[in-house]
């Protein structure tokens, strides 16, 4: 298979206002593609897809800020988000990309297309609507450290199935790759009304919706997909982590719509 072919990712940084930016570039000959994931994640939620793409796309995959092994900034603006996308594709030396958004990384990615034009050719934005509200309050009661892993997943409960990748050996023992309090932040300035930046540009664009979401109404996802020209809803039997819950068929989408740019 192609996926097979392609190298490890490389781990690289930028430094953005005196804060480490780390990214993943998945590498390959083919047209840049910038992948942001979404609260509690990391770049490397998108390796699965990187390897499905095969050498046609070379996916970009950053920590955005406060995540993985990116600092923690003085704030969770979504100015900064933004201008943080801007900025590896700035130090990349790209001027143009497909840039692709879960959740927290679907409303980065078209503010990032709404707010500088001719840097975006392409959307793919999964599960996240443009009106936001939500509460991570609950990750707040998740334990900041434990002696071991198997002791801080069990900690975890349920939730521990969605956060394997952020699990982290520290100096003090096992946590996480975030703080709880920075992505209630976070999801604070995440919440809103952002229609005016949904409707500010007309990119081909791909909106996916996960079937039993509770993030993004089937109701929500179609008005989206009417009002903005050139956008295709796609709807895939999961909740709202598509990418990780059918990961061969979210790819499947993907290829179909990027092969008809």
């Amino acid at each position: 298979m192609i996926t097979s072919l392609l190298p490890e990712p490389r781990r690289s940084a930028l430094t953005v206002a005196g804060r480490r930016l780390s990214f993943l570039d998945f590498g390959g000959p083919g047209r840049p593609l910038l992948a942001l994931h979404g609260h509690f994640g990391e770049g490397r939620t998108f390796t699965r897809l990187a390897r499905d793409l095969g050498g046609a796309w070379r996916v970009i995959a950053p920590d955005q800020r406060g995540h993985g092994r990116s600092d923690r900034p003085a704030d969770f603006s979504r100015t900064g988000y933004v201008e943080d996308a801007a900025a590896v594709l700035d130090h990349l030396g790209i001027d143009g990309a497909v840039v692709l958004g879960h959740s927290l990384g679907g409303v980065n990615a078209y503010q990032l297309a709404a707010r500088f034009p001719g840097r975006v050719d392409a959307l793919i934005v999964e599960d996240i609507g443009a009106v936001v509200d939500d509460d991570l309050s609950f990750s707040l009661s998740w334990p900041h450290r434990a002696p071991t892993r198997a002791e801080l997943l069990a900690a975890l409960g349920p939730s521990a199935a969605y956060l394997g990748d952020a699990v982290r050996e520290h100096p003090d023992g096992w946590g996480l790759a975030f703080d709880p309090k920075d992505m209630t932040a976070s999801q604070r300035n995440l919440n809103g009304d952002h229609w005016r930046d949904w409707l500010a540009g007309d990119c081909p664009t791909l909106l996916v919706r996960g079937t039993r979401s509770t993030v993004l109404s089937a109701a929500h996802a179609k008005d989206m997909a009417a009002r903005r020209p050139r956008t295709r809803l796609v709807e895939l039997p999961a909740g709202h982590t598509v990418h990780e819950t059918v990961p061969a068929e979210f790819a499947s989408a993907v290829r179909e719509f990027l092969g008809a740019l």
